[in-house]
């Protein structure tokens, strides 16, 4: 098995020698520009070890593991527009620098260029890894609406939260899984068992998200913390929150909802007091934990040796271990 450090390199070389087109200048330059604003670039990688995991050739897989983070930044790109978001990564989002009209073509590029890549496979497994593609991708695309309708409705329950999130995030990292898997030459079976480690994974990664931007050390996360809770934000600590709120403490919960005037700290500190005293914040964990359980349990179902499987253990054991 190859470590992940080469594998990042292996991505991050391929990805500098990538080139997307060149006329009109105004169609290609946001997509090299979102493209070289970095990121871990996890996806890739997943899909990549994914393939090493069974043997497979890494060299055959490497346009697909391209292809997923040309899809990945595609979608980043319209979610900015949607969210009305000025910058990522630190840097302004393409239709701040450009404009929305710029932003929407360009992104359209790029779901064009992410099928043209993964139709880059052996050509006896394109079929499988296209409808592998194509069902994520429609996931995403139906997780986001899900996460827009969220936005006008006063109440979600947790089970809608976590079909959005798994839908949304989720899929994404199964559905490269199992492409990974094909690409190798994984049964059907094992293919399934792989999706599910990454989806379920997902979904216990998002979990964790939301836990950390409430709690988390912001140097550490790498984001502001409380954020979720300034922009009232449906995660699930909050949608548990309301779900578990009686009396006074529903009737601030709902006060600070509601309220448009008010002082980020105070805010921030009444809404975690409230998580406090309502236990939301090990309830988060606990429902984090069942999906990694849920996920390592497909992972150690895959027919193969301990020792093959160690380096993707380990990175999953690092994305569900970030410091607080």
């Amino acid at each position: 098995m190859h470590s992940i450090p080469y594998l990042q390199q292996l991505v991050t070389k391929a990805l500098a020698s990538k080139k997307y087109g060149h006329e009109p200048v105004e169609l290609y330059e946001p997509i090299d520009y979102i493209m070289s604003l970095g990121g871990k670039r996890l996806r890739p990688c997943l899909l990549l070890m994914a393939c090493d995991l069974f043997g497979g050739d890494i060299q055959k897989a490497l346009s697909a593991a391209i292809g997923i983070e040309v899809f990945h930044n595609f979608t980043l790109m319209h979610d900015d527009i949607m969210d009305k978001a000025p910058l990522r990564r630190g840097k302004p989002t393409v239709h701040e620098k450009w404009d929305t009209n710029v932003a929407i073509l360009s992104g359209d590029v790029m779901m064009v260029e992410a099928n043209r890549l993964m139709m880059l496979v052996d050509d006896s497994i394109l079929r499988p890894v296209l409808d592998a593609f194509n069902e994520t991708a429609t996931g995403v695309c139906e997780g986001q609406q899900i996460d827009m309708n969220f936005e006008s409705r006063d109440r979600v329950s947790v089970d809608e939260y976590i079909n959005m999130i798994r839908l949304k995030t989720a899929v994404l990292l199964g559905g490269l899984m199992k492409i990974g898997a094909l690409i190798a030459g994984a049964s059907p079976a094992d293919a399934a068992l792989l999706y599910n480690f990454g989806e379920q994974l997902g979904i216990a990664f998002q979990l964790q998200d939301d836990i950390l931007d409430v709690y988390g050390d912001p140097e550490k996360f790498g984001k502001q913390v409380g954020g979720d809770i300034l922009s009232n934000k449906k995660t699930y600590l909050l949608i548990k929150a309301l779900e578990l709120a009686k009396g006074g403490d529903l009737a601030q919960l709902n006060h600070w909802l509601t309220l448009t005037d008010f002082d980020a700290v105070e805010k921030v500190t009444a809404i975690k007091n409230i998580y406090a005293r309502l236990g939301i914040r090990e309830q988060a964990e606990a429902e984090m934990n069942k999906y990694a359980r849920s996920a390592m349990q497909s992972f150690k179902a895959i027919n193969l040796p301990n020792e093959r499987k160690a380096v993707l253990k380990e990175f999953a054991d690092q994305l569900l271990v970030r410091e607080y």
